[in-house]
């Protein structure tokens, strides 16, 4: 008896889908690069702010014992860097094992990859300190910006997603999807904020810094299949 899939044969490349993704991209690298330029200058405005914000809920994180649990073991384990970088990883596997498209899944994880290095590149040139707490709740390692955290759960959710756009899914499984990735990208964010371990402008340095790498690899993605007319990897 054949079951119908859950996805639909790729979608062939789009040609105005591209130029917007080239729009987005370039809007997504001039704030990028402006939130940049402003935290390796500490711009007083942006310095207060990223203080008042993180004093209020270092305050609030001292006196909430139990969602300050709750926020470390998702932190820890569920949203941790690591972790994301698994998913991203089973489904590169999933990719060969199940359509037979390698090429796509080395994409995915040369994507991971480059935005890993990225990330540690930016935390080294920057180098900027993380909050200091006489009474921390959480500790981390190496420099603020951006956060780490934040940066590999919006390219890795955003990746899946646009993977599963790319293969038709369908509109359950689509919205599903969109629910728990927001839910990854925001939860793996504010509790970096929350613990005390990031600046707010290093977690939005991140989800900004996420998405160009998202948005440019798609848009890669989508002019090799244009320029080698359309999808020729074996699907099952």
């Amino acid at each position: 008896m054949h079951r119908a899939s859950t996805v639909s044969p790729p979608r062939p490349p789009d040609h105005r889908a591209a130029g917007r993704t080239t729009r987005v991209a370039l809007a997504l690298a001039a704030c990028s690069a402006l939130l940049l330029a402003l935290v390796a200058a500490e711009w007083r405005p942006l310095v207060a702010l990223d203080g008042d914000i993180a004093r209020s809920t270092h305050r609030w994180a001292v006196t909430q014992h139990g969602l300050t649990r709750t926020f470390r073991i998702l932190t820890d384990w569920v949203w941790d860097p690591l972790t994301m970088r698994l998913v991203c990883a089973a489904a590169a596997g999933w990719l060969v094992w199940r359509r037979r498209a390698w090429w796509t899944a080395l994409w995915l994880a040369a994507v991971c990859a480059l935005g890993t290095a990225l990330q540690q590149s930016l935390k080294a040139a920057v180098g900027r300190p993380r909050p200091v707490w006489p009474d921390p709740v959480d500790s981390a390692h190496y420099a603020a910006f951006p956060s780490g955290h934040a940066m590999t759960a919006t390219v890795v959710c955003g990746l899946l997603l646009w993977l599963l756009r790319h293969l038709g899914a369908g509109r359950a499984l689509w919205r599903t999807a969109v629910a728990v990735a927001a839910v990854c990208v925001l939860g793996a964010g504010l509790t970096r904020v929350w613990l005390g371990v990031h600046w707010p402008s290093d977690v939005l340095g991140g989800w900004l810094l996420g998405a160009l790498v998202v948005t440019l690899a798609a848009l890669v993605y989508t002019r090799g299949l244009a320029r080698a007319g359309g999808p020729r990897e074996e699907h099952r």
